[in-house]
């Protein structure tokens, strides 16, 4: 009877490990049966693997006290743990990156002509909170890592928006000009660009952040700016380890942040999340005919129950799954601030109603379900 139901123990783990369904919310155990520890994250397509890099989180504090890590998966459903691909450096070391630092939202992008894989993540230097505001760029010739750090800075410093008219640059309206924020003419403010020309000299800020390669090779970073008010896209230069100088601002003091974008049949979306803090939200939409714009909002893209806090998680990456034409999955955090390391990963196929993204709950659900729809 023991032996019986030792088999039958066996037989149950052995077809939970083989199963091929990806289930939201859930703990999702990599090779070692521990929780991936992979926050914020995105993922790499390359030579027919996924890898997968975010934040390693501890189980007391969103700080990084580790670094960022590589899981490599086949199916999406199976992952190795590669370990550590960007360690942070030792106490006291002075690093921008030492131990205690915030860093967040790593992407890893592959250059072709280099040969190199480019990390980009937000970054806040230790003990400072969030005031730095500064994005983060490693590199490494082996996708696994380790990644060696490059530099961290405030993007884009003393070039103006494209679409930031003249006029705007111009005025001499200071934020210390306002004593109340939220004012209707402090908000007007905003969107002529109180912060931008704050920032002109130094680079303007950047936090919740994504990395995105176009179809002809030129690659993009997409991050929170302004106080968190303004959206910025920014070109990168031809090796992806740095901007060019050359961007623009999107919905001026809309706070926007955890951006997250791809592109189909020449459009360009978007989906991003307000501002509060470690709590969910109602995600919202964008599209664009180019990445230059003009962009345009669209309702939440989620729907059913608990729709308007975006099934309780945020954005952080939307995948295009190799060899499915048209297939994109939505991927967000659950986030579990008492816990962090706990917190779970929201992956839901993008469907798409009239032309747009649409995101419906699924209990679980595999990559067979791209199949079976009609684009």
């Amino acid at each position: 009877m023991v032996r019986t139901l030792s088999l039958l123990f066996l037989l149950i783990v052995g077809i939970n490990m083989n199963a091929q369904e990806i289930v939201p919310g859930e703990i999702w155990p990599d090779d070692k049966g521990v929780h991936v520890n992979a926050h914020g994250g995105g993922i790499l397509y390359a030579d027919g693997t996924y890898y997968w890099f975010g934040e390693f989180k501890s189980d007391t504090t969103s700080l990084a006290l580790d670094g960022v890590t590589c899981y490599s998966s086949n199916d999406l459903v199976h992952w190795k743990n590669e370990g550590i691909a960007m360690p942070v450096m030792p106490v006291d070391s002075y690093s921008d990156i030492e131990s205690g630092c915030i860093l967040e939202r790593p992407k890893v992008v592959y250059n072709k002509t280099t040969g190199k894989y480019v990390m980009w993540f937000h970054l806040e230097l230790k003990g400072k909170g969030y005031a730095a505001a500064r994005v983060g760029v490693a590199v490494s010739d082996k996708v696994t890592g380790p990644y060696r750090f490059v530099h961290s800075y405030r993007p884009c410093a003393g070039f103006w928006p494209e679409n930031m008219p003249e006029t705007d640059r111009n005025l001499t309206v200071t934020p210390d000009q306002f004593e109340k924020w939220w004012t209707p003419e402090w908000m007007t403010a905003v969107e002529k660009g109180l912060f931008v020309r704050r920032d002109f000299l130094g680079g303007q800020m950047s936090r919740d952040m994504t990395i995105y390669v176009d179809d002809d090779g030129k690659a993009y970073h997409i991050y929170s700016s302004e106080e968190n008010l303004t959206m910025q896209i920014a070109e990168l230069t031809d090796d992806y380890q740095s901007h060019t100088g050359r961007y623009i601002r999107i919905f001026p003091g809309g706070h926007n942040e955890a951006p997250a974008i791809f592109k189909k049949d020449g459009t360009y979306f978007m989906i991003t999340s307000g501002c509060t803090g470690w709590d969910p939200n109602e995600a919202r939409m964008f599209s664009a005919p180019s990445i230059w714009g003009p962009w345009k909002q669209h309702p939440n893209p989620c729907q059913g129950d608990d729709a308007q806090l975006t099934f309780h998680s945020q954005s952080t990456f939307i995948l295009p799954v190799a060899g499915k034409k048209d297939a994109f999955i939505f991927m967000a955090d659950r986030w579990t601030p008492k816990h962090p390391s706990d917190a779970r990963y929201i992956w839901l196929p993008i469907q798409f109603e009239n032309g747009l993204p649409v995101l419906k709950w699924m209990d679980k659900w595999s990559l067979n379900y791209f199949d079976t729809q009609t684009k």
